[in-house]
């Protein structure tokens, strides 16, 4: 991956999709199973497995964890933390794992993933490529079925 020309502009948070969303219930990245007080947490249409979901900071505009006063990172990881103990409650994988990366979109967002003994990863990461589009029917069903834990 090659930085973007524009990165300096995209860190200072000029077209950042996750501020111009604002908080739908859905967007054609997914949807809502969460309104926290500093979150919003989305299930997403593709991924390689069942239980991904990012949880997305809302609020001013931050890149990095480190940029939040030490409150609002509790609360951030709070929120995150409540997020996957659904997930994991609800679809009961071996393993949760958690990301917060920013390379591609410069917004502080956490990547909670439920991990399978037969995942496409074989107990190592997931492609980095484009996940598959799940089956809309069971996507929803999913997302209701995590939101009713939360």
């Amino acid at each position: 991956m090659a930085w973007a020309g524009d990165w300096a502009a995209r860190l200072a948070g000029d077209g950042c999709r996750w501020c111009a969303h604002g908080r739908p219930d859905e967007i054609d990245f997914g949807l809502r199973i969460f309104t926290g007080q500093v979150t919003d947490a989305y299930f997403a249409r593709r991924a390689f497995v069942r239980g991904y979901a990012i949880v997305v900071w809302r609020g001013r505009h931050v890149v990095e964890p480190m940029d939040l006063t030490v409150g609002e990172a509790d609360q951030y990881n709070r929120e995150v933390i409540l997020v996957a103990r659904a997930i994991r409650d609800c679809f009961r994988p071996a393993k949760m794992n958690f990301l917060t990366m920013g390379n591609w979109e410069p917004h502080l967002h956490t990547h909670v993933t439920a991990r399978y003994p037969d995942d496409i990863g074989d107990g190592g990461p997931l492609p980095a490529t484009t996940p598959p589009l799940l089956d809309e029917t069971q996507f929803r069903a999913d997302a209701a079925a995590v939101r009713t834990l939360l």
